[in-house]
């Protein structure tokens, strides 16, 4: 992949750098503006080579129709804040309002399109409709920089298809995370724990199978866990559960035994008559649920355990939060595995999503872990072995 320095001299170049600017909002109130963050360093060194930026991003599932409730405003707003400058937002994607803010642009000026889901060939399957809307984005400028990681897993047009038909390079987000996942996947530091949460199981089942080969223990909580206590054989009462899923989890928990491999499970459950946050906690043996019970945590003792056993590590990865960690009854869990991951003497790596915004919620600062990921999902996937298209593309020399 080519670096922004590989584009050579952009002083009054048209540079159009997809980010990922898909935030939490609370009405129209951004409630973590890390990924905003994490895209300033990029666009302050494109905005100090003289080049015109145009801002590409996301945010929320509008499906292909310009809805108010997925405006862009809030983040044009902050992104304004951090940088120490305005930054205009255009009222459209490719149309008249785009057209005119991009001409608009003086040396070293940021702009911003509005949100490209807004668009239907952004996210078509087809690749003729794709390729027409990232003909009218390519338009827009004289390069393409690439620095959104978290959707790079993502066949579209503003990720994938814009940046065959202009010169691309990586920015310095997109760098450092695959700098941070070929520290995972090639000879990371042992002991290599994996720490896996979240809803579902199904959504993880790839990247188990592949963690199994990597790593020496994978540890497991959030909804997902009670897939795992039921494949044991355990009550799980009125849990999270896929019971679809109870055979390709109990073939993992046999791989694991005849490898050597560790996969750490909670010995007690936080659990609760109903899905609330002020419902009343219990804490239960993970092998006694009560069937009229809801578990939303890893136990007291099973996060001591979690703790103590990434803390000892080298090389940490962590995907999805412990329980229902926005609800103070159920954070426990995740808390005690945000705090032994500022205690591993190695790398450790928050993998983006809900485990950043969690570790930010609960008040951990970013520099206390070695690394938050702007993209759990393409995280994942580059841990299972995938082929991202967003990067794949930028091996290869726009037009």
């Amino acid at each position: 992949m080519h670096s922004v320095s590989d584009l050579g001299d952009l002083r009054g170049k048209r540079v159009l750098v997809r980010c990922d600017l898909n935030v939490p909002l609370d009405g129209t109130t951004i409630t973590d503006d890390g990924r905003i963050r994490a895209s300033v360093p990029t666009l302050t060194s494109l905005r100090d080579a003289g080049a015109k930026v145009v801002v590409l991003a996301h945010l929320g599932r509008p499906k292909g129709e310009v809805n108010p409730t997925y405006s862009l405003a809030p983040a044009a707003a902050r992104l304004s804040e951090l940088l120490g400058s305005p930054v205009t937002l255009a009222t459209d994607v490719v149309g008249e309002s785009a057209q005119a803010t991009v001409s608009a642009l003086a040396d070293g000026e940021v702009a911003m399109l509005e949100n490209v889901r807004y668009e239907p060939g952004e996210e078509s399957k087809d690749e003729a409709v794709r390729g027409e809307l990232a003909d009218r984005y390519a338009a827009l400028g004289d390069a393409f920089v690439s620095d959104g990681f978290g959707v790079v897993h993502r066949k579209q047009a503003s990720v994938y298809d814009l940046a065959a038909r202009l010169p691309n390079a990586a920015g310095g987000l997109v760098l450092a995370e695959v700098e941070v996942l070929k520290r995972l996947t090639e000879e990371p530091q042992r002991p290599y724990v994996v720490v896996l949460g979240g809803a579902k199981v199904s959504d993880k089942l790839a990247v188990i199978a592949n963690l199994l080969q990597t790593a020496d223990t994978l540890v497991v909580g959030g909804g997902m866990v009670f897939t795992f206590l039921a494949a044991q054989g355990y009550e799980v009462g009125r849990s999270l559960l896929e019971a679809d899923q109870i055979e390709a989890v109990r073939g993992y928990l046999d791989v694991a035994a005849s490898t050597g491999k560790q996969i750490v499970l909670p010995s007690d459950i936080v659990v609760a008559p109903a899905f609330q946050a002020d419902s009343t906690p219990t804490v239960v043996s993970a092998d006694a649920m009560p069937a009229d019970q809801i578990g939303l945590d890893i136990g007291p003792e099973s996060a001591r355990v979690f703790a103590a056993v990434i803390a000892s590590a080298k090389t940490v990865f962590w995907n999805g939060p412990m329980g229902v960690a926005e609800w103070e009854s159920f954070a426990g869990g995740t808390r005690a595995v945000a705090q032994g991951l500022t205690e591993v003497d190695g790398l450790s790596v928050v993998g983006g999503g809900d485990s950043a915004a969690a570790v930010r919620d609960l008040g951990f600062a970013d520099d206390a872990f070695g690394h938050i990921s702007t993209g759990g999902g393409a995280s994942l996937e580059y841990l299972e072995g995938k082929t991202l298209p967003g990067l794949a593309v930028l091996e290869t020399e726009g037009a």
